[in-house]
C-alpha cells in the first residue's frame, strides 16, 4: 500500500483539504514528506492547465491515484439527481470530462457529492433510475478511455443517497461492469457502518479506492479509530492500491499531513 493526499486544483468551500492551490510549492512539500502520490481534486477540468500539471508531477515523481470531483457539486450545483434535465446533462458531461482529465494520469475518477440527494418532489426510485442511468452514459466513455469509476458511500447529513458499502456494493452489481468499484472512506464509515473492519472485508472484490481520516476527520490518530487494525484488514484482503488522506488540515495544514504519514506508515 502507498499514501497520498488530497490536493484541491482550485477554490473551493470543501474544508477537509490540508493543500489547496499553489500547486508546485505543495506538490513539493508533499514529495519532501515522503507521500507516494497526490490525489487532484478538480471541480472542472477545462479551467487548469493539464500539460503543467502533468509536468510538475512528473518531476516530483508522484503518482495521482484518483481525481475527485464533488465540488462540481458544491460550488455548482451539479448533480446526476436534480429534476432539471439540464442540470443532469451537465453533470455527466463534467465527468466525461473528468475522465478525459484523467486518463492522462491513468487516475480512477471519484463519484462522490456528485450524485446529489433525493431533492423535494421527487420519489426516491426515480432519484435512484437517474444515478444509475447517468453511471451507464459515464461508463461508456470510461471502457473507452481505460478509466475506472469508484463510487463512494457518503454519511447520511451529506447525502441520502448511497450511505453504505451494502447500498454501494448494490448499485455497482446493478451496473455490472468490472470497471466501476468503491472508494472506502473510514470517516464516512465511522458514521455509517456497524463495523469498519467487516465493510472493508464485504467491499473487498470491489475496492479500487481508500480514503482515511480519523473519527472527527482529523489525520488519522487523532479521533478513536483503529489504523493498526484497519491496515491488517487491507493487508488480509490483498489490498495493494492507495491510503489517501481527505482531512481537516488541523490542528494545521503541515502537522496534519506530516502526522497522518507518521501514524500511518507504523503499521505498513
Amino acid at each position: 500500500m502507498r499514501l497520498s493526499i488530497v490536493l484541491s486544483m482550485q477554490p473551493t468551500s470543501f474544508s477537509a483539504l490540508a493543500y489547496k492551490g499553489q500547486l508546485e510549492k505543495n506538490i513539493a512539500k508533499i514529495k519532501n514528506l515522503g507521500y507516494d502520490g497526490v490525489e487532484l481534486a478538480v471541480r472542472d477540468p477545462n479551467l487548469v492547465n493539464l500539460e503543467k500539471i502533468s509536468k510538475i508531477i512528473d518531476e516530483y515523481g508522484l503518482t495521482v491515484p484518483a481525481i475527485g470531483t464533488g465540488q462540481a457539486y458544491r460550488e455548482e450545483g451539479l448533480s446526476f439527481t436534480d429534476p432539471d434535465t439540464s442540470i443532469r446533462e451537465k453533470s455527466i458531461q463534467r465527468i466525461k470530462d473528468q475522465i478525459n482529465f484523467a486518463s492522462h494520469f491513468q487516475a480512477i475518477v471519484i463519484i462522490g457529492l456528485i450524485r446529489g440527494k433525493v431533492q423535494r418532489d421527487v420519489d426516491r426510485n426515480q432519484a435512484m433510475k437517474w444515478f444509475e442511468l447517468a453511471l451507464i452514459k459515464c461508463m461508456d466513455l470510461a471502457d473507452k478511455k481505460g478509466v475506472k469509476l469508484v463510487i463512494e458511500p457518503i454519511n447520511r447529513y451529506e447525502t441520502d443517497l448511497v450511505n453504505t458499502v451494502v447500498e454501494c456494493l448494490e448499485l455497482i452489481n446493478k451496473i455490472g461492469n468490472e470497471n466501476i468499484g468503491l472508494l472506502f472512506d473510514t470517516f464516512h464509515a465511522n458514521i455509517e457502518e456497524v463495523s469498519i473492519e467487516e465493510s472493508i472485508r464485504k467491499a473487498s472484490n470491489s475496492l479500487f479506492h481508500f480514503h482515511v481520516a480519523d473519527s472527527n476527520r482529523w489525520a488519522p490518530g487523532y479521533g478513536h479509530l483503529d489504523f493498526g487494525k484497519i491496515i491488517n484488514v487491507l493487508k488480509e484482503i490483498e489490498y495493494g492500491s492507495f491510503l489517501s488522506a481527505e482531512i481537516l488540515p488541523l490542528p494545521d495544514p503541515e502537522s496534519c499531513v506530516q502526522n497522518n504519514i507518521r501514524h500511518l506508515r507504523r503499521w505498513l
